[in-house]
């Protein structure tokens, strides 16, 4: 029994008590008083020293990370600048097999052996190509005196244009700018015989690659089948099942991108071919071929037959043609570059227009003609590699379900549940006997809280008697 006068100091103490226990279990650093008089420069939370060191260590945990990375992929790119001439043909290869793989497995389904089915389709391949070239071959050697003759005439021509007003430059200027550019030409003779070599060598490595790659698609055409279970058995089941889907995702998108680039060139062979037969410009069959493969080297292709078209018209019709066959190019090209292209291959290989035109920009400028041509299906690859690693991880986070992924495989089906399944493995709360062991850190500091809260209410107590 208390007294009054232990009464009355009672809710003293307990307020006191209270205000203790506030301050033990209250967080280092937050709610502290200002500093009289300097209420508004004073920090009252966590000290922002505190807060900007935290945001520097993960930055520099990021950079050093991302430094880590950066080796071993600058030491990738160097590896594969030494070995390009062996992967170079392979690449080609593997988009020349895109091609003819559906009428491979058409033969293959029918009972045709692997091997019989690859090489009817390799021949037949070959046979169509060197069938079309045989069939241009006889107008270009036609009508090539006469377009000789026609350019012939037409230097005449524009000799005599040149002698009359505004011009007014005599055949002995002109006669001395032709020995000019004689002797520049005699001057400079190894230069151009070194060009030449160059040329040849050129040559050689090419037709040393074309048949690389007949061979390489060949034995993709004949062994493809059973790249990935290779895949799988090598690499184990579950990096066997991403890569296995990966690898269906790509050669899906790399059919999708030589299908599209096919059937634009296409279009850019019936409308400009069609425009030069309408002007009645020679060759016009052999220019709308060679409009159709040029097509499948993005820009300069298209590019070089323009100019050769344009070329051929001034020669046999004159700079009115000219300008009409330019026009007609322009036009056509336009409307394939800025509208069907992007928006056929925007849709197979589901890029946006200027990723497209940003990697045929870089590969160009990069590695030329190659770099053109390849910049897009190794953007489109790039592309499907990180829409799946996305993938993977909004299904480890919860955002996504397995049901909602669009995969091509059953190993990626079998993939994208154990992903969810992880996220639900985590989601779920743990038996007690499931829990991990808290730190050893934590169980000090949690003994010695309770340790401390038995002691005031002992001491609460031992006032209150």
């Amino acid at each position: 029994m208390t007294d009054d006068r232990d009464a009355d100091r009672l809710p003293e103490t307990s307020t006191a008590t209270a205000a203790e226990t506030a301050q033990d279990n209250a967080v280092v650093g937050a709610g502290e008083p200002p500093v009289p008089g300097h209420e508004e420069l004073t920090n009252r939370g966590v000290d922002r020293g505190v807060i900007i060191g935290q945001g520097l260590a993960e930055v520099s945990r990021w950079c050093l990370r991302i430094l880590i990375i950066a080796v071993p992929v600058a030491l990738l790119w160097w590896l594969l600048a030494q070995i390009w001439v062996g992967v170079f043909p392979v690449l080609l290869a593997l988009i020349v097999t895109t091609i003819l793989w559906p009428p491979t497995e058409w033969l293959r389904r029918r009972g045709v052996p692997a091997a019989l089915a690859a090489i009817l389709v390799l021949l037949t391949s070959l046979a169509l190509v060197v069938g079309v070239l045989a069939a241009i071959t006889p107008s270009l050697v036609g009508q090539s005196t006469e377009l000789a003759d026609a350019a012939g005439n037409g230097l005449v021509e524009v000799q005599e244009r040149l002698a009359k007003p505004p011009f007014n430059i005599d055949s002995e200027t002109i006669n001395d700018l032709v020995e000019t550019a004689r002797t520049w030409l005699s001057e400079r003779g190894s230069q151009i015989a070194s060009g030449v070599y160059s040329g040849v060598a050129i040559v050689g490595r090419a037709l040393v690659t074309l048949a690389l790659v007949l061979v390489l698609t060949f034995f993709f055409l004949k062994d493809g089948p059973r790249f990935l279970p290779f895949l799988r058995r090598t690499a184990g089941r579950t990096a066997g099942r991403h890569l296995t889907e990966v690898s269906a995702r790509s050669w899906n998108t790399l059919g999708g991108f030589i299908r599209t680039q096919a059937l634009v060139s296409a279009v850019d062979a019936v409308f400009i071919g069609l425009g030069l037969v309408l002007l009645d410009v020679p060759l016009a069959f052999a220019l709308a071929v060679l409009t159709f493969f040029g097509g499948f080297i993005p820009i300069v292709g298209a590019f070089a037959v323009g100019t050769l078209a344009v070329l051929v018209a001034l020669v046999a019709q004159g700079p009115m043609t000219a300008l009409a066959v330019l026009a007609i190019i322009i036009v056509v090209q336009q409307v394939e570059g800025n509208v069907l292209q992007p928006l056929l291959q925007g849709r197979s290989m589901q890029l946006h227009a200027g990723i497209i035109l940003l990697a045929v920009a870089g590969g160009s400028t990069l590695f030329g003609i190659v770099g053109a041509f390849l910049a897009v299906p190794v953007a489109a690859v790039v592309a499907v590699i990180l829409r799946y690693l996305s993938e993977q991880v909004d299904l480890r986070s919860g955002d996504l379900r397995a049901a909602d992924v669009p995969v091509v495989t059953k190993d990626g089906e079998i993939a994208a549940r154990s992903g969810e399944a992880s996220w639900l493995a985590r989601s779920l709360p743990r038996p007690p006997s499931e829990e991990p062991a808290a730190p050893a850190a934590i169980t000090a500091s949690v003994t010695v809280a309770r340790m401390r809260s038995a002691a005031r209410d002992v001491i609460r107590r031992a006032r209150r008697r």
